[in-house]
């Protein structure tokens, strides 16, 4: 039975606001939270971007729900030693209930340092090796790695789980999905299609969860929520590899001016209608999605968990 979790925008909300929502969440009935992890914003209008882990930490602490970061890249910005001692402490604050959900990342928050954005082949490369220095500290081993990418040199983690921390694969296309099947504990994707998941078994993911996330605009008003959603979340619509490659949230403002609003109303659910949300959620039932995250755009956050817990929620269960 495919399970509902609530999506924690960093882009669009502040650090008290996401710990806030995580709790109406819970209390709606979502049974778990994903949060994105950025350094930039996509655009200003968002307007923030906290520190993933800080508000990882202060959720551990407000929600007995499971979180995971959908997704982070331990490639570039941050090296996958540090990321490999965060994800740990998160779990053993979370009692076991976090889950790291890697991906390839974006030079909107890679490039920060100066460093050249490496070739979609080359990112997946280091994505593999990556997890293997990640899975090999979460042993709790004394470890030393010299590879093609990285560099870990007498490193060993003191604070970690009991149990290693499963990593889940971000992944939009068939090379990646069936990568993400062979290194992968899990899949991470936004779109309700059954061949991606296809491809992630044939990779190695048979048994492994298959996750993905979606945007909607809850309102009253259906135009207004489509002009909320165009105002914030245009970028979503760029096509290609855009969102990889762009390295600032002006460059996405500029590149998003060819989004029309009708392109968001024809993708994104907006206003109060179940039965439009309803339809696209049970698209990522229909493809084999075990767990379907929702994020909310925009600040009416109260009256969009009101809506899912009396109007789509119940349904979906049935």
């Amino acid at each position: 039975m495919t399970g509902f979790g609530y999506f924690l925008s960093c882009e669009e909300h502040g650090p008290g606001a996401l710990v806030e929502q995580a709790r109406m969440a819970e209390e709606a009935g979502f049974s778990a939270l994903w949060i994105s992890d950025h350094f930039h914003p996509w655009n200003d209008r968002q307007g923030q971007s906290p520190f993933v882990w800080s508000v990882i930490g202060a959720l551990s602490q407000a929600v007995s729900l499971p979180v995971e970061t959908a997704v982070t890249c331990p490639l570039v910005r941050v090296h996958p030693a540090v990321i490999a001692q965060a994800a740990a402490t998160a779990a053993v604050q979370l009692d076991g209930r976090f889950r790291l959900g890697v991906g390839t990342g974006e030079a909107l928050n890679e490039h920060i340092l100066g460093d050249r954005w490496p070739s979609a082949a080359v990112r997946l490369e280091m994505l593999e090796e990556a997890i293997r220095i990640i899975r090999q500290l979460f042993t709790g081993e004394r470890t030393s790695h010299r590879g093609a990418h990285y560099t870990v040199e007498n490193a060993r983690l003191y604070t970690r789980p009991e149990e290693p921390v499963p990593i889940d694969v971000s992944a939009f296309g068939p090379r990646s999905a069936e990568a993400a099947g062979r290194i992968g504990d899990g899949l991470i994707t936004m779109m309700p299609d059954a061949d991606l998941i296809k491809h992630f078994r044939r990779g190695g993911g048979i048994g492994k969860p298959a996750c993905a996330g979606l945007k909607v605009c809850w309102g009253p008003v259906k135009s207004e929520a489509v002009r909320t959603a165009h105002h914030l979340w245009a970028n979503e619509h760029l096509p290609g590899e855009l969102a990889q490659v762009l390295p600032t949230p002006r460059h996405f403002e500029q590149a998003s001016r060819l989004v029309t609003q009708e392109q968001v109303e024809e993708s994104v659910p907006c206003g109060d209608d179940p039965a439009a949300h309803i339809e696209a959620l049970i698209a990522y039932v229909d493809a084999g999605f075990d767990t379907v995250y929702v994020s909310q755009i925009g600040a009416d956050q109260q009256g969009f968990f009101d809506f899912y817990r009396a109007e789509v929620l119940p349904h979906l269960r049935r």
